[in-house]
Formats: structure tokens, C-alpha cells, sequence
């Protein structure tokens, strides 16, 4: 179960991880793209207006309206030199289209150290490159990239930051869905568990009688109470295995290949009507009222057992001289109530007598050969046809109800 859990939290916790890095790995490339543009587009903005300085009209050169545009040329997200070269890629000319405090020697410094790479043009890597620069027909355009270095840093860090945070509430929230995940695992590997251990100590103590009884005939082969008492937890024992592969049987909720549109009302009425012998030797008053002519996609067979479950249960539990009674009435669902005055249901236990092996009284169930399994048996039946059973004691009366969804 450990290993079970420890899987389903690392698969959790690796698609979320993945898919939180993926997301902020994506929002850095968008804002780096866009850095990067945007350098690109400030070297052709001004390469544009450098080659419109220099265009030729005629056999003279045109120039700009006014000379001094060129030259005051901001640029609000970049800081941006312009180089005008000479033929030997001397410097000829330097225009600062910024307010950056810095001379025309330390521009010329930085173009003359960037000629020095032999390359028409370099972004770089944004993150650290101090220059971005691109040359072309005698201009050479340098681009200072602190700025853009500080929003890259900056945006990486506080998306690294966003990430461990993000990381921890990653932790928490996978334990949590991790636990709801396995809580059915759980629940049922510990029904399981107690099936078996319940099972075995059921078919223990049978066991044990058979084979004392046997030793004991051994040595006493004329003594016939070792028979009967070999008979007698034998008998226990085919009850006790017949009733756990029927419980196997009816947990097969998903099986609807017996199933069939069906009247329930005379499905029900005639299974009610196999009990009217015994309760009458019981004493026990029968009063039923059924509407006609329900119809249900059913298994036959599941339902009588169904009924034959709730009906024995009611007089196994009836006082004596008391009263069972049942009901089927096609509402806005239909809802099927079996009612017995006796001796009712502990508080806090009405779901619990649905459980596997659950006796509220030990030993007249021993006595009485009964195991448990009766209405965890009923309940898969309930649960097959989609339909809801629940259990209430009041004032004397316990009920059963089962609601069969329309």
C-alpha cells in the first residue's frame, strides 16, 4: 500500500511540476522574444533612417527636411548609438540617440571592440551580453542591453521564485489528492483484510470441532454424538462457504447479462407469500401492501433473494406476536420498505449491519448458524440494480428501505 501511495503522489506530483515549469518556461520565451524583437526592430528603424538620409535624388543626395531628426531620435525602450563609418570601418561619425551620460571616445571604444569580432551583426545572449550591434552600408547601429539584461534577470528570478512557491503548494496539494485517490484503496484493502481474518476464524472453530470429533471416534468408535457433532460443524461450514460465494456472486455489480424488464410487483409479492408459513407458526402478523404493475430492468432471481433476505432478517429480529410489514410503492422512485417491530438496531450501527460478518449478537447468530453475510449480500443486490438500502430503528420498529432509481 506504501508503494502504491508513494507512485500515485511522484505521478502527481510530476504532471503538476511539468506542467507549472512548461507554463512559466513559456511566459520567459514570450518576454525574451519579445526583447529581441524589439531589438531587431529598433536596427531597422534606424538603418531605415540612415539609408533615407543617404538616398539619392537625381545626381545629388537628398536630405531630411531637417538635418537634426536623425540625430534626436529617442528610443524609450532602448538605449541606441548610431556609428557612421568610413570605408576602412574608421570612425566617421557618432550619434547618441539617448540620455545616457557617455562620451563619443567611449562609444567609439565600444564600436571599435565590437568591429573587432568580423561580424555584420550580434544579439547575443540577452541575459548577459552588454551590446547588441548590427552593420550595414557604412552604419553601424549599437544597442546597450542593460536594460534589457535587468528585465530578463529580473523576470527569470521572480518566476524562479513564483516556481518554489509554487513547488511547495505543489507538495501539499498532491498528499492531499493522494490521499483521496488511495482512501478507497485503503478502506477496501482493509475490508479485504478483515474478510480473510473474519473467514478464517469462522471456519476455525468448526474445524477444530471436526477434528476433535474425529480423534474423539478414534478412540470411541461406538459413540454416535462424535458423528453427529462432526455432522453438525460440517453443515456450518457448507453454510458458511455457500454464503461467501454468493457474497462473491452478488458483488459482481457490473454483470447485466441476467437482467431483464420485469413486473416487480409480482416478483415481490411472490417471494413475501414463501414466508406466510413460517410466520404463522411464529405467530408473527403479515400485513403487505404493494402497488400493481411495476416494472424494473432486473434479475429476477437477485430480487427474491433480495426480499428473502430482508423478510428473514425481519422474523429472525420480530418479537414475539409482532408484526412485519412491507411496502412497494412506485413514487418518484421506486421504494420498497420491509418494517418488523422487536428489538431495534444499536445507535451509530445502522450502516455497519451492511458490513461483512457484522453479528450484533455473537452468540444467538452462532446458535443460529447465521454469519453476517446476509445483508452485505443484499446490499450488492441493491447496489446492481441501482438502487440505495439503508436501515432505521424507531419506536419499536426496525426498517429497511431500498430505493430502486427510476
Amino acid at each position: 500500500m506504501d508503494k502504491l501511495k508513494s507512485k500515485v503522489f511522484w505521478v502527481i506530483f510530476l504532471i503538476m511540476t511539468v506542467f507549472t515549469a512548461s507554463v512559466l518556461g513559456f511566459y520567459n520565451a514570450q518576454t525574451y522574444a519579445r526583447e529581441r524583437n524589439e531589438i531587431v526592430h529598433n536596427f531597422n528603424q534606424v538603418e531605415n533612417f540612415s539609408n533615407e538620409r543617404k538616398m539619392p535624388f537625381g545626381n545629388a543626395p537628398m536630405q531630411m527636411p531637417e538635418e537634426k531628426d536623425f540625430k534626436n531620435i529617442r528610443y524609450m525602450d532602448n538605449t541606441v548609438y548610431t556609428v557612421v563609418l568610413n570605408d576602412d570601418n574608421s570612425v566617421s561619425e557618432i550619434i547618441n540617440h539617448s540620455s545616457k551620460d557617455i562620451t563619443d571616445e567611449e562609444i567609439e571604444e565600444i564600436a571599435k571592440s565590437l568591429l573587432s569580432e568580423n561580424r555584420d551583426s550580434r544579439i547575443g545572449n540577452l541575459y548577459f551580453a552588454e551590446f547588441s550591434y548590427s552593420v550595414n552600408n557604412g552604419t553601424m547601429v549599437i544597442i546597450d542591453n542593460e536594460k534589457t539584461n535587468s528585465t530578463l534577470l529580473n523576470t527569470l528570478l521572480i518566476c524562479i521564485g513564483i516556481f518554489a512557491l509554487l513547488e511547495l503548494l505543489i507538495f501539499l496539494v498532491s498528499r492531499k489528492i493522494t490521499n483521496w485517490i488511495i482512501k478507497p484503496v485503503e478502506e477496501s484493502f482493509e475490508k479485504q483484510k478483515q474478510f480473510i481474518a473474519d473467514a478464517s476464524h469462522e471456519l476455525k472453530t468448526p474445524l477444530a470441532v471436526i477434528m476433535a470429533s474425529s480423534e474423539a471416534l478414534e478412540s470411541n468408535p461406538n459413540e454416535s454424538k462424535w458423528l453427529e457433532n462432526i455432522k453438525s460443524e460440517s453443515d456450518r461450514m457448507n453454510k458458511l462457504i455457500a454464503d461467501l460465494l454468493e457474497l462473491a456472486k452478488s458483488e459482481a455489480v457490473d454483470d447485466k447479462s441476467e437482467f431483464a424488464l420485469g413486473n416487480l410487483s409480482k416478483t415481490i409479492e411472490k417471494s413475501i407469500l414463501t414466508f406466510e408459513g413460517i410466520m404463522f407458526e411464529k405467530g408473527i402478523t403479515l400485513d403487505y401492501s404493494i402497488d400493481e404493475n411495476i416494472e424494473l430492468e432486473m434479475n429476477e432471481y437477485k430480487i427474491k433473494q433480495l426480499v428473502s433476505i430482508l423478510i428473514d432478517n425481519a422474523i429472525k429480529h420480530c418479537d414475539e406476536n409482532g408484526k412485519i410489514t412491507v411496502n412497494l410503492k412506485n413514487e418518484k422512485d421506486i421504494v420498497l420498505t420491509v418494517s418488523n417491530t422487536g428489538e431495534g438496531i444499536p445507535k451509530g450501527e445502522e450502516a455497519k449491519i451492511f458490513e461483512r460478518f457484522y453479528r450484533a449478537d455473537e452468540a444467538r447468530n452462532r446458535n443460529e448458524n447465521r454469519y453476517g453475510l446476509g445483508l452485505a449480500i443484499a446490499k450488492n443486490i441493491a447496489l446492481s440494480h441501482n438502487a440505495d438500502i439503508s436501515a432505521s430503528s424507531e419506536n419499536g420498529t426496525t426498517t429497511f428501505k431500498t430505493v430502486f432509481k427510476k
